[in-house]
């Protein structure tokens, strides 16, 4: 089978496509004939080596690159129930899917409705999930609560928004053009801020809140915001760094929690939010299920074939597809 494989950490010329086995379904899994791969920045960090040492994402290499993927079960392991051959199925956190089977544990496998195609699966399920944990879960959000959503026009920004919109909370977003925050207005923020440009954005929060703060900062930039946002944060509030775009913050005192107002700060990953196969299948039931129902609106994807991954991988760092899913047509 195709595979996109490397054995090697560093850019996207580290990317090889290479002829592999087709993998055989051990106890627990299933092969899955895959139709669609997701392109994230997860796929980018495991190329460059930020899961090397990881204990939540034990990626080694050498490896297949691609944690998301959709397609047809053409073979099952032993010991599998409730999944037939044939079936339609949706994964994620599962590595192997830039390439034509990926065996995959049923733990990280859900159906797909009918009515929804591959494509629109691989889509919204990886950024899906991500939104959904972090609104329901970390943020507790719902009425009454205000949110700082950062990256607002993003893969996980716009879904995050609109998820956080339906449980009754205010939303307050970021986003560095003025095109993005048009899109996060769409998607039902109530301002839309600069965040670039010597904006003072933790300001114009506070004034926007009458000096209280919010209780949560969704912030997955990192280095560019993160210290800020805490000055926008209520007493006791909530910052939930999921992710480091900008860089990582390396020399944050603990004291300056307290200081703040003895904020929270947890750096959460959907591993820890997916224990079982059965709350995977729950949560990946919901934003499938919003998806068709139009309660959860995502930009349509943009497609390129498995052999074009270098430029699918260019066009995620230079961050041009404004929100829009990255996938590859397998």
């Amino acid at each position: 089978m195709r595979a996109i494989h490397i054995e090697t950490y560093g850019g996207i010329e580290v990317m090889r496509l290479r002829e592999r086995p087709v993998p055989e379904p051990r106890p627990g899994e299933v092969l899955v004939r895959n139709a669609v791969s997701g392109v994230n920045f997860m796929d980018v960090h495991t190329r460059i080596g930020k899961y090397a040492r990881s204990r939540t994402y034990p990626v080694r290499l050498p490896v297949t690159l691609g944690m998301e993927g959709a397609g047809e079960v053409v073979a099952i392991g032993e010991g599998v129930a409730d999944v037939a051959v044939g079936d339609r199925v949706a994964y994620c956190l599962v590595w192997g899917s830039y390439a034509d089977y990926t065996a995959v544990p049923v733990d990280r496998l859900a159906p797909i409705p009918d009515g929804l195609d591959a494509e629109g699966a691989a889509s919204v399920l990886f950024h899906g999930l991500t939104a959904h944990y972090l609104a329901r879960d970390v943020g507790a959000l719902g009425p009454g609560k205000v949110c700082l959503v950062h990256a607002a026009a993003g893969g996980v920004g716009q879904l995050l928004v609109q998820m956080a919109v339906g449980l009754g909370a205010r939303v307050i977003a970021t986003a560095s053009t003025p095109q993005k925050r048009d899109i996060a207005l769409a998607c039902g923020a109530g301002t839309a801020l600069a965040y670039r440009d010597g904006e003072d954005w933790a300001g114009e929060v506070l004034t926007l809140t009458g000096g209280d703060g919010v209780d949560v900062v969704f912030d997955p930039l990192g280095a560019a915001t993160l210290r800020e946002g805490l000055r926008c944060l209520r007493r006791f509030g909530r910052m939930v760094n999921f992710g480091s775009v900008t860089g990582p913050v390396a020399d944050l005192d603990p004291i300056e929690l307290g200081e703040a107002g003895s904020l929270w700060l947890t750096r959460p990953r959907l591993a820890d939010h997916l224990r079982s196969g059965a709350e995977f299948r729950s949560r990946a039931a919901d934003v499938f299920g919003a998806a068709m129902s139009g309660a959860l609106r995502h930009t349509p994807g943009t497609s390129y074939r498995l052999d074009d991954v270098h430029r699918a991988h260019e066009a995620l760092e230079a961050r041009t597809s404004v929100g829009k899913p990255l996938l590859l047509l397998v």
